[in-house]
């Protein structure tokens, strides 16, 4: 199978970076867990798909289990190539179904152990695909989303100011298009239930032209550090009880319902025959389900249904 990133410029270049950007998130992760007691190293796992399995490729997944603060932590970088682009990735680009593709990027998903600590995503990512003696089609995808169980509204502001920041340079319209992009994804629609407070996202995009496009996206990765760990640091120590937990683990039940149900970056991965353990990273430790549960009228649980899951403008 031909390396189709050979015929796109700036391949190289972005793999350099998403490897580094996995090496500065995950260290920064780790500075946090040793600081005090009960903090947890974080396991390297270098993978690589065997001769004869329908992906081709390697990658390194990353990932802290019952830290101090991470009760889960993954973080994980994936250079694939297969022989036809899955159905997932087609849906916008019908004349690129079947063709063969590449994609490389960096996805994570952290599961905090204080309920008062959001949950958050982020993922950047480069695809090439291209039938054979055509110019292969290149795009780019990410974006970064903030899931709290107890919400403050200093902490959506901040992590969307910072969004809204990290886009600025490449157009004015990019964070309110994309703001709306990621309320309009992260949608339970089964449900009619916002997974979280939102934050941006965008996929098959390359008007910017490679150059740009590819800048813009790593701009957002660059920018999910100071977005999120501001947050942990103000509410990681907050004092909590059975009630918060019990909250918690109930509010990561809707997580999972999204990943497995809706979200395209999972359905790629299984589909396309990815590596199922690293594409499951995004799966908390513990969750938990309750029959039509609803939170006491004036509560900080049915505070975040009413007000924080509800589409707004945090900026």
């Amino acid at each position: 199978m031909s390396n189709i990133f050979e015929r796109s410029a700036g391949a190289t270049g972005m793999r350099d970076y998403l490897l580094g950007l996995q090496t500065r998130i995950m260290g920064a992760l780790q500075a946090m867990e040793d600081e005090g007691e009960g903090g947890a190293k974080a396991v390297v796992d270098p993978w690589k798909k065997g001769e004869g399995e329908l992906l081709q490729g390697e990658g390194i997944t990353k990932i802290i289990e019952g830290g101090r603060i991470f009760e889960r932590a993954g973080c994980g970088f994936s250079h694939v190539r297969g022989p036809r682009l899955p159905p997932s990735a087609t849906q916008h680009r019908p004349e690129l179904a079947g063709a063969p593709f590449e994609a490389m990027g960096v996805s994570l998903v952290f599961h905090p152990r204080n309920p008062y600590v959001p949950t958050v995503h982020m993922n950047v990512r480069m695809i090439a695909a291209g039938h054979p003696g055509t110019k292969p089609v290149c795009w780019f995808g990410g974006g970064m989303d903030l899931t709290p169980y107890y919400g403050f509204d200093e902490d959506a502001v901040h992590f969307h100011r910072t969004c809204q920041q990290a886009l600025a340079p490449f157009g004015g319209d990019k964070y309110p298009r994309f703001k709306r992009w990621c309320d309009d994804y992260f949608c339970l629609k089964h449900r009619g239930e916002q997974r979280g407070v939102g934050g941006v996202f965008f996929d098959d995009f390359s008007e910017l032209g490679q150059e740009q496009s590819m800048a813009m996206t790593q701009a957002v990765g660059d920018a999910f550090l100071p977005a999120y760990l501001p947050i942990v640091q103000r509410r990681f120590a907050t004092p909590y009880g059975e009630r918060e937990r019990d909250f918690q683990l109930y509010r990561r039940g809707r997580y999972v319902e999204f990943n497995l149900v809706w979200d395209r970056g999972t359905h790629f991965g299984l589909q396309s025959g990815g590596r199922t353990e690293s594409i499951l990273l995004s799966m908390p430790p513990l969750a938990s389900w309750a029959y039509q549960r609803t939170p006491e009228a004036g509560s900080p649980e049915a505070n975040l249904t009413g007000y924080f899951l509800v589409p707004r403008d945090w900026v």
